[in-house]
């Protein structure tokens, strides 16, 4: 049955420690729209009450200055004390043979076999501390960088397109066909932006010149700023990831038959062992050597349907800095839609 499984990406790497087992190996992508799940406040007994309105320019206390950081997960239903952070996590049960923990957008699942005691589980999520907050800590910083890469929507909106930065045009003079877009490079190869924000005549060095001339009027909502720009998107991601597709699956000795684009929040792709190959349409932002790591990563599944050694070693011989191409599709934030 294992090979008609389906396998996929997660970005949230999560280590297996004795005794407990954490999840496949995975590549995944923050949820685009979903708020911040680890809260700012300080614990219960340091709260203010509910109808005080501190003054926002009133000095912080030192019980406000010393409080530890705050961890909590939104269905949260048990709490502890973790390197000096209050992490509140949702705890489940369930039919598994081993303690197990997630840290995703909202914060720390920690699921357990019906049969385990609490002191036992207490313990487990003790011996565990140091993994669960540095990966806590991970998660608000990539949730800080998302919100710092929130895209405005508007004539002069800047984005990435396969790692360099493009700003968006509104230009109504032109259909562009049926394409309805059309990126420009206004200062030729390895040319800078002028930008007004700087003195007349300087540049910003290394910034390429490209604009994305999108085929509506000046007085566009941001709504369809946003969709035009998405559906212009996508048609390239889709060109591009076909082209890969097709240019790296004779190098493995498989055979692709089916791609479809994925809007997906947690996943940057998946295979099946029929051949079909579902690749986030997001991908399009990351430079094209990320996505020749994800395309050769979902074609090795054809080969090998686990993370296994096999696999790795399957993806090594096409991508040899595969790990190093990995860290950067965790690390480097996609723009917030």
């Amino acid at each position: 049955m294992q090979r008609f499984l389906q396998f996929t990406l997660d970005l949230f790497d999560l280590e297996p420690a004795r005794p407990v087992a954490s999840p496949p190996e995975q590549l995944a992508v923050p949820k685009p729209n979903q708020p911040p799940a680890l809260a700012d406040s300080a614990p219960t007994a340091i709260k203010k009450a509910a109808n005080d309105k501190p003054d926002p320019l009133a000095p912080q206390t030192l019980a406000q200055v010393l409080a530890p950081a705050t961890y909590r997960h939104p269905a949260a239903t048990r709490e502890a004390l973790l390197e000096g952070a209050v992490v509140a996590y949702q705890f489940r049960r369930g039919k598994r043979r081993t303690i197990g923990f997630s840290v995703g957008a909202e914060g720390l699942v920690v699921s357990a076999p019906k049969w385990v005691p609490l002191y036992d589980i207490d313990k487990a999520v003790q011996e565990k501390s140091g993994w669960i907050v540095r990966k806590l800590q991970e998660t608000r910083a990539r949730h800080d960088r998302l919100e710092s890469a929130r895209i405005e929507w508007k004539d002069g909106a800047s984005l990435p397109f396969l790692g360099e930065p493009v700003m968006v045009v509104i230009d109504p003079r032109h259909a562009f066909g049926a394409v309805g877009g059309e990126l420009k490079n206004l200062g030729g190869p390895g040319a800078v932006l002028h930008t007004g924000a700087d003195a007349p005549g300087s540049t910003l060095p290394g910034v390429a010149k490209l604009t994305l001339h999108i085929a509506l009027a000046h007085d566009a909502t941001p709504e369809q700023i946003r969709d035009s720009v998405q559906a212009w998107l996508m048609r390239q991601a889709k060109r591009l990831f076909t082209e890969r597709l097709n240019h790296y699956a004779p190098h493995l000795g498989v055979q692709w038959r089916k791609l479809s684009l994925s809007s997906a929040g947690t996943r940057w792709g998946s295979a099946s062992a029929d051949g079909a190959i579902r690749l986030n349409w997001r991908l399009i932002h990351f430079k094209q050597s990320v996505i020749d790591y994800v395309v050769v990563h979902e074609l090795s599944h054809l080969r090998v349907m686990d993370h296994s050694p096999r696999f790795w070693d399957t993806v090594r011989t096409v991508v040899p800095d595969y790990a190093e191409l990995r860290s950067q599709l965790k690390e480097e934030s996609v723009p917030r839609w």
